[in-house]
């Protein structure tokens, strides 16, 4: 268990603080989970969301979906689905009624139950990157496969972030940790570091097994009390066009009996696995994330369960997937008109597909962002952190990230668009007349710390004063950060004995092997 420690410097009376702001590091905002105030964009017409309803229900009725899981298969033949080998045809009313029995709304409590999110509604939640198996920051200026150390670093990251409210996947792969035993040693590093929500890969019965287990010790909870409420989540991708594969179903339907969150979320790039038109992808995304949930609410009828989207275009010229393009955010809004369609919650993500935290990255991934807030997203995957189109993890992206995701909530809060007498200010422009400023009067006075957003990242220096300061470059600016969290950083606290639970459990699993890796 020890391959993450870390020489770092101690700030003595903070280690306990699980909720800690910053410190000598930055000023960030505390923790809060933001609440959408906008009224979501919805691009589509009363009629255009009965047309895309229509055309997915069509796939599912007129040409099915291929489960390749023969137990989903048998479960969905119970169910009075058509059965052509591993190809089932639902009807739209079994659909629905399927869909019905979802929570529009619904709570996933961690470890640490101030901790706890909430995912429907005008909520939205911000997660870190998630999944790529390599690694770049400026430190190194190349491109590396991920190691078990940068993963951790980079879950140090999430936990001390207070914009980020959900722990994902891993955020980098580390592939110097054998797959089968990764997700005992990736899952332990999470359990340690962080005190959020935490995510389990469905891929096949060990491993979301595991996971749930490792949560249920980390909580200190029965299996009845783990069982009772959501305390993790999985998400799935359907290889498209028109499949689910065997491993994600086995964890999908695992996660399901036990009551704990499932997010689907299918992987259609317009142009190569689904129609170059948004409408055609969106609809096919759709029925592919609605088969899934229909099988999980057939399995345990009100399991909470999340819509997905990551319907972009790809590039015509040379087939490299696109990401925050014009397509992108209007598919996300629209995907979010029908989430509300059908009363689920939505999933979209922050990507780009800049290989380096440069301009386009940040162009790129803003698009990506704003798009969910329009789109009334309620759970952000791949936040903070991504490059490449998901190839690359990047600290220097996840800190820059973070300084957009504090400019997002600050936009939200509703000061800022108050309406009081106090805020309307009539007093204070009387005060000031048609001479003079705003500067020096009491109004003014009384709220100047907290009036506008202040940046940790951003240098608003004019040029000189810049230069003469040494120049720095936002992706330096955000090294130098990264590193002074490292130094600073103190995990959250976490019970002696339950510590020891959870090394005896990963001792064990990997003494059995682990995870089967011949998917």
């Amino acid at each position: 268990m020890g391959s993450t420690g870390r020489t770092r410097k101690r700030h003595g009376g903070r280690a306990g603080n699980a909720l800690r702001r910053g410190g000598d590091v930055i000023s960030q905002m505390p923790w809060r989970i933001p609440v959408n105030l906008d009224a979501p964009t919805e691009p589509l017409t009363e009629d255009g969301v009965l047309a895309i309803h229509d055309t997915a229900m069509r796939i599912l009725e007129e040409l099915g979906m291929q489960f390749l899981n023969p137990e989903a298969v048998d479960i969905l033949r119970k169910a009075g689905c058509t059965i052509e080998g591993e190809t089932v045809r639902m009807g739209r009313d079994f659909v629905m009624e399927m869909v019905g029995k979802a929570p529009e709304q619904f709570t996933i409590t961690p470890r640490n139950p101030e901790r706890e999110i909430t995912l429907g509604g005008g909520h939205i939640l911000f997660g870190n990157v998630s999944s790529p198996p390599n690694y770049w920051d400026l430190s190194l200026g190349r491109k590396v496969p991920g190691t078990r150390e940068m993963c951790a670093n980079l879950l140090r990251l999430t936990q001390y972030f207070n914009c980020i409210h959900f722990a994902g996947g891993y955020p980098v792969e580390p592939v110097d940790v054998h797959a089968s035993v990764r997700h005992l040693d990736v899952l332990f590093d999470k359990l340690t570091l962080t005190d959020k929500v935490p995510h389990a890969y469905s891929l096949g019965r060990e491993r979301v097994e595991d996971v749930m287990e490792m949560v249920r010790i980390a909580g200190g909870l029965t299996h009845e009390e783990f069982e009772a409420k959501p305390r993790m989540y999985t998400n799935i991708n359907s290889t498209s066009p028109l499949k689910h594969d065997f491993p994600m179903l086995d964890g999908w339907m695992r996660c399901a009996r036990r009551g704990q969150g499932c997010v689907v979320t299918p992987f259609t790039l317009a142009g190569a696995m689904a129609p170059v038109t948004m409408a055609g992808a969106v609809a096919q995304s759709l029925a592919e994330g609605l088969s899934a949930i229909a099988l999980a609410q057939y399995i345990n009828p009100g399991v909470p369960c999340v819509i997905g989207t990551f319907t972009s275009n790809v590039d015509m010229k040379s087939g490299a997937p696109a990401f925050g393009t014009p397509e992108y955010m209007r598919a996300t809004q629209m995907t979010g008109q029908m989430a509300r369609f059908y009363g689920l919650p939505l999933r979209s993500s922050g990507s780009c597909a800049a290989n380096v935290p440069d301009g386009q990255a940040m162009w790129e991934t803003s698009n990506s962002l704003w798009a969910a807030v329009q789109s009334g997203t309620n759970m952000v995957y791949h936040a903070a952190g991504w490059l490449e189109g998901g190839l690359i993890a990047s600290p220097e992206k996840f800190i820059m990230d973070c300084e957009i995701l504090q400019q997002i909530q600050r936009y939200m809060e509703p000061e800022v668009c108050a309406t009081n007498p106090s805020d309307l200010a009539f007093d204070a422009i009387a005060e000031v007349g048609h001479d003079g400023h705003f500067f020096g009067v009491q109004h003014t006075q009384d709220r100047y710390t907290t009036a506008f957003y202040q940046p940790f990242l951003s240098d608003w220096k004019n040029f000189e004063a810049w230069e003469s300061a040494g120049a720095a470059w936002t992706p330096e600016r955000a090294n130098q950060v990264y590193h002074s969290i490292l130094d600073d950083f103190e995990p959250p606290p976490m019970d002696i004995a339950v510590r020891e639970e959870l090394e005896a459990f990963v001792t064990r699993r990997k003494a059995e092997g682990g995870a089967p890796t011949d998917y």
